[in-house]
């Protein structure tokens, strides 16, 4: 026989936050001059996107953005197009940091686990006479992340030029730190990161050993 779940009481304070999250993203919403902002879209109240920064933001359904996240776009340019999107069914964990200065695109039903950089720019530090602070950011790249991947816990996926890519339905190891395109259905582990598995459609498996990473 299986065992029968005990149902545990809810305290009815643990409504208040529940609440107040959806309130928050109600109002983010109604108010936020997003690019476009898709149905069922939950952001809790602690997260951060200016509103000066949301006409340059898509959002797809059914998008989750958890406690402590920061959307950032450093640089506002001059034409009003999307550069930071997210695509339905995103979940994006608790303390991420995702910061657009040309374009990121995170896929659909794509999982961020907590604590994810996702950069596509670096801070500029060739001038040895100049504080780093000063230097401003470096003109960077872009990053696609495809659809249904899952980045692991305390990854980092950086861009300081070119198009970067995560193929659909890969994992990015948590920690580890992609500076490179990986193809579709990889699993990535590692500082840098390497592929250490990927999927053969023509063998539908996975199939073990280094794979190159590629250039974006």
């Amino acid at each position: 026989m299986s065992k029968q779940h005990r149902e545990v009481s809810q305290d009815p304070l643990s409504y208040v936050p529940r609440i107040i999250n959806k309130l928050h993203s109600l109002w983010m919403v109604w108010t936020y001059p997003f690019y476009s902002v898709g149905k069922g879209f939950w952001a809790h109240h602690s997260s951060e996107l200016r509103r000066g920064q949301a006409p340059y933001v898509q959002i797809g359904s059914n998008v989750n953005v958890e406690r402590d996240v920061w959307l950032n776009i450093p640089y506002l340019p001059e034409k009003v197009d999307p550069i930071l999107i997210l695509g339905d069914g995103c979940r994006i964990g608790r303390r991420c940091m995702i910061s657009a200065q040309n374009r990121i695109e995170v896929g659909p039903k794509t999982l961020i686990s907590p604590t994810v950089l996702l950069m596509d720019h670096n801070h500029a530090f060739e001038n040895v006479n100049l504080h780093i602070m000063d230097q401003g950011n470096t003109p960077g790249g872009t990053i696609r992340i495809e659809e249904g991947c899952w980045i692991g816990h305390g990854a980092s996926i950086v861009c300081s030029r070119g198009e970067l890519i995560v193929g659909k339905n890969s994992v990015i190891g948590a920690n580890a730190t992609l500076t490179r395109s990986v193809p579709a259905y990889s699993v990535v582990i590692g500082n840098p990161g390497r592929v250490v598995r990927r999927y053969d459609p023509s063998e539908a498996q996975r199939v073990s050993g280094p794979q190159v990473v590629h250039n974006g």
